[in-house]
């Protein structure tokens, strides 16, 4: 994972390779609209605070969704051009909505967990049987979750009684006492814990690694239209870890300003999520859990596993053949990047 000392010395390096590489393109901006999920986008909105985007020679519009399902809607209709969430992004290729997914932004299951009630007789997921209503999202990671989770338990999912409800809205059913039990992300999952809705388990104590990749893609046609746009939002994201090793209150500001956390919920995202999230180097690592180069496991594993899931609960028609997944997957931006930092 992503150690500390490590990042710094990498992220400082990149960070010069970024500023080297400015004055070639800030002639030439690049327009997009990028659209992303409600989450703790960490270096999206550092790189938005400290003007990196307009550095790297991108003029982007910024459009916020409350989960995937949402999102694909701008996918399908061209209205995106670059898109990062979760595994709506894979419920897209089921739906034939063409994408190139070029890096993963972080393994968003060592933060999502199973939330209950107050004063709930749920202590783990091995009891996701005694739940009344659930919530967990359709289309996302939070449904993946439940229905392996509940393939864990050795429970029928189908008999479980699921409701539709994203984790930025799993607050108001709990205070309304409509649910009994839902599937959080980060950084909703820590705020419910601090406010006494306990997170009784993450996902990875039922799934090894879990199944919750976020990830950055493009529509294939923008991607073709613009050949180093891929290589310029790395260049981003870089540059903000770069800035959030020198200086991590500015991550933790950010996250308070967005999303209206409390310090201390924005802090322990950090912890469990950023700190953690897979380099760079291991993805174009094959042996790596999120590897990009793999083409039977790492992230192709992963969204085989997810499609297989949205299938199983019908989410999706038909399943998704994984020459499809393995096309969807350009990992050629990355290899640039990380080539041309050595």
């Amino acid at each position: 994972m992503f150690f500390k000392n490590t990042a710094h010395v990498l992220a400082c390096i990149a960070f010069t390779l970024f500023a080297s590489q400015l004055r070639a393109q800030v002639s030439a901006p690049i327009e997009i609209n990028y659209g992303y999920t409600t989450a703790d986008h960490v270096n999206i909105y550092v790189a938005q605070d400290l003007g990196l985007f307009e550095k790297a020679g991108i003029k982007a519009k910024f459009f916020t969704f409350p989960s995937g399902t949402p999102l694909l809607a701008g996918l399908k209709s061209e209205s995106l051009d670059v898109v990062t969430a979760g595994l709506g992004l894979a419920f897209a290729l089921g739906q034939n909505i063409p994408l190139s997914i070029f890096y993963v932004n972080s393994n968003d299951a060592m933060g999502e967990g199973l939330v209950v009630n107050e004063g709930s007789n749920i202590k783990s997921w091995k009891d996701i049987g005694k739940a009344g209503k659930i919530g967990a999202a359709s289309g996302t990671c939070a449904q993946v979750a439940l229905y392996l989770m509940a393939q864990k338990a050795s429970i029928d999912y189908s008999k479980l009684d699921i409701v539709n409800i994203p984790a930025p809205l799993l607050r108001n059913s709990f205070k309304s006492n409509s649910l009994d039990a839902g599937i959080a992300w980060a950084p909703y999952s820590m705020a419910l814990d601090k406010e006494g809705f306990k997170v009784v388990s993450w996902d990875t104590e039922y799934t090894p690694g879990g199944v919750c990749p976020r990830m950055t893609a493009m529509r294939p046609a923008f991607a073709k239209a613009h050949p180093d746009i891929g290589l310029r939002l790395l260049q981003v994201d870089a540059a903000a870890s770069a800035a959030v090793a020198r200086n991590p209150q500015i991550a933790v500001d950010a996250l308070v300003k967005r999303l209206s956390l409390a310090p201390e919920v924005a802090k322990a995202t950090m912890d469990r999520i950023y700190n953690r999230r897979p380099t760079f180097n291991q993805q174009v690592d094959l042996t790596s859990d999120l590897s990009l180069t793999s083409v039977d496991s790492g992230l192709v594993g992963q969204i085989n596993l997810a499609m297989q899931v949205l299938y199983a609960t019908k989410s999706i028609p038909s399943p998704v053949p994984i020459n499809l997944i393995r096309e969807s997957i350009d990992p050629s931006p990355l290899k640039a990047f990380v080539s041309g930092s050595k």
